[in-house]
């Protein structure tokens, strides 16, 4: 069914919320959050087969994430958490919550098709959307070569999170391949900016950025 919005109420199913493959492909996200513009907490779904991550390894303290408590409740199939390195096997109707945001976690699915649903927000402040929310719903157009696509939907996050070194790097690697190199520049300053260490170490080696080396105005000095 497709989604049944009014002032009121909305309405659709977990099966008709569309998956972006994310992650290298192997893990898919339904974003329901956008699907549904929920803005008083963060809830998505996140679908694996057997083998591969339904909840990538994570902890809510970085700058891509949220800082959020998270409770997870596994759908359907079956999954393995470890939560700060303790094993945890979780069947379909497992609820596992995480009230601190700095414990790592991850899970892994037991099962093809399993299906994780994630919710969460910060205790202490209004909710407001996860950074990592914008370059992954820009996978679709990305993967298809439409980098002014992934750009336009990534730039959405920006007046929530202007300086946030993980979107502007996704942005300045959008950007390059797309051709607006001096744009791309701009917002690769701005990452490194706010975390020259952890950029220097994503740009390395990032065939994403080669278009940029070696052009004036390239933010980060060479190593050594």
């Amino acid at each position: 069914m497709m989604p049944h919005m009014t002032p009121r109420f909305r309405v659709t199913t977990l099966d008709d919320v569309g998956e972006i493959p994310v992650v290298g492909g192997s893990l898919r996200w339904k974003p329901l959050r956008r699907t549904l513009d929920v803005r008083a907490f963060g809830i998505n779904a996140y679908v694996a087969d057997a083998g591969h991550d339904v909840v990538e390894e994570h902890d809510e303290t970085g700058a891509g994430a949220g800082g959020h408590q998270e409770l997870y409740l596994v759908l359907r199939g079956h999954a393995r958490f470890t939560i700060d390195g303790e094993e945890l096997d979780a069947p379909a109707g497992t609820v596992v919550f995480l009230p601190e945001p700095a414990t790592r976690r991850a899970a892994k699915a037991a099962q093809d098709d399993t299906m994780v649903l994630a919710v969460g927000g910060d205790p202490a402040a209004p909710y407001a959307v996860s950074p990592w929310e914008h370059w992954f719903a820009a996978e679709p157009a990305w993967a298809a070569g439409d980098y002014d696509g992934a750009v336009a939907t990534m730039l959405e996050g920006l007046p929530e999170h202007e300086g946030n070194p993980n979107l502007h790097y996704q942005l300045a690697c959008a950007l390059a391949l797309g051709g607006r190199h001096d744009e791309a520049l701009e917002h690769l300053g701005k990452a490194y900016a706010a975390a020259p260490e952890q950029v220097a170490k994503w740009a390395e080696k990032d065939t994403d950025l080669d278009a940029l080396r070696g052009m004036g105005g390239y933010p980060i000095p060479a190593a050594g």
